[in-house]
């Protein structure tokens, strides 16, 4: 049995402390008046060079036309009060969503697992289940800000104003879909639906440790099989309504694709990082080269199917030049030059130099800094996707955003690590164990 350590159950409470403490102070530095928010861009009037306060016209996250030095009407100093407001609550949105996702990155990669019956993959079992365990209060967190978003505490999806939709007709046409009743009950649904597969494949995969036979085994393998049909539609309508309705003028047939990769190889990250520190432990023996090598392997491949997917929605939307569609990237590669290219590099290039080579997949060091990187790659991805249509050109990565960041990795840690605690780390009595103990490439 694997016994959380309180160095590092301390570690992760100081960092909830702390994250706490940046998040708190995001919101008490939030602007409350438009004189205050001029006083902020003002003061940040160097961060990003045309960003802010260069002689140019240029269009928001929302399509409304933008002057500079003093032009600006009643109704965009309103905006730009609500796109700093929003800034706190954006930072908390993107690093909610973020851990969030890695544990539903994971579920998909265990359920895939069940369903191929894969022979390599039992060892890593616990593993998994252990991180898809913060599915529950990371998605919970992510539930409560949409339901905070419809009570209108923040302005974070302009389609929630009763307001902005009466004047805007292309919202108006969508409202069947984008109303804050069915946002919510769809939120539930999903939420709810892959809680309640987590929870009752991890409830088989432990009686199968107990049972005589191979029917807990067998039924996890249909219910997981069923269970991806749902992924897959659930994690689609998942990223138009928590991502892109963001920006609901925008949109893209493969977004819930990209997605979906962004979340797949960031759990399938984790499940190496955890694996490693674990085994760096004295813990999980039967894991092997091999088994790391596959991992880092799924690490590369799930990061070259990013870029692909990546490089296909962004060359046809810039070729075709579009307005309504090419305006999603000109206001990115305009006002967020350095997390847009950088998380292209550290989500392409860097795993692509990294962990090309197979020996470098069996150095556990090397598997570790390629995962760090990739994993702030893509956050910086999540970043690049709500900023723009929720702070417009108002952003740095400041105190807010880097609590929320450290709050909720520290609640990722304590509540993956505390689950991992509750089982025996190997798997007994499924089927494959022994092909999975004697894996080798």
């Amino acid at each position: 049995m694997y016994t959380f350590s309180n160095k590092l159950k301390i570690a992760s409470f100081i960092l909830m402390a702390v994250g706490l403490l940046g998040i708190g102070a995001g919101f008490l530095s939030a602007p409350g008046t438009i004189e205050e928010a001029k006083a902020i861009v003002a003061s940040h009037s160097d961060g990003h060079g045309d960003a802010h306060g260069a002689e140019t016209t240029h269009h928001d996250a929302h399509g409304e036309e933008v002057g500079a030095h003093g032009k600006h009407d009643a109704s965009h100093d309103e905006h730009l009060l609500h796109q700093l407001q929003n800034k706190p609550w954006a930072a908390l949105y993107v690093a909610a969503f973020f851990f969030m996702m890695i544990s539903l990155g994971v579920l998909a990669f265990y359920a895939i697992q069940r369903a191929a019956q894969a022979g390599w993959s039992p060892l890593l079992f616990r593993v998994m289940e252990g991180i898809t365990s913060y599915l529950v209060p990371g998605g919970i967190i992510v539930f409560v800000i949409l339901v905070l978003s419809v009570l209108h505490m923040n302005h974070l999806f302009v389609w929630m104003d009763a307001d902005v939709v009466a004047h805007d007709h292309l919202l108006q046409g969508k409202k069947g879909f984008l109303n804050p009743t069915f946002f919510l009950i769809r939120a539930a649904i999903f939420l709810a639906g892959w809680i309640l597969y987590r929870e009752y494949s991890r409830k088989l995969s432990l009686k199968q440790d107990e049972s005589n036979d191979d029917s807990n085994f067998k039924l996890n393998f249909r219910i997981s099989a069923a269970f991806l049909v749902f992924y897959l539609i659930s994690e689609s309508m998942m990223s138009w309504d928590w991502i892109m309705s963001v920006d609901p003028h925008w949109f893209s047939t493969l977004f819930g694709w990209y997605v979906f990769a962004s979340m797949f190889v960031s759990g399938i990250t984790v499940i190496a990082m955890v694996t490693i520190y674990l085994k760096s432990k004295g813990h999980l023996t039967d894991v092997n080269d091999s088994h790391i090598h596959d991992l880092a392997k799924f690490m590369f491949g799930i990061s070259v199917f990013w870029t692909y997917l990546w490089f296909s929605q962004f060359m046809l939307i810039w070729y075709s030049d579009i307005p309504e569609e090419v305006t999603y990237y000109v206001t990115r590669i305009q006002d967020y030059k350095l997390p847009f290219f950088g998380m292209i590099a550290m989500n392409f290039v860097f795993p692509l130099l990294l962990l090309m080579n197979s020996d470098f997949k069996r150095v556990n060091w090397f598997v570790i800094m390629a995962g760090v990187v990739i994993l702030a790659g893509h956050y910086l991805d999540i970043f690049n996707m709500i900023m723009p249509s929720t702070v417009g050109d108002q952003w740095f990565i400041g105190i807010p955003e880097i609590g929320a960041v450290l709050f909720f990795a520290g609640l990722f840690i304590f509540w993956v690590f505390r689950a991992l605690s509750k089982a025996p780390l190997q798997p007994k009595r499924n089927p494959f164990i022994e092909e999975s103990r004697h894996f080798h490439y």
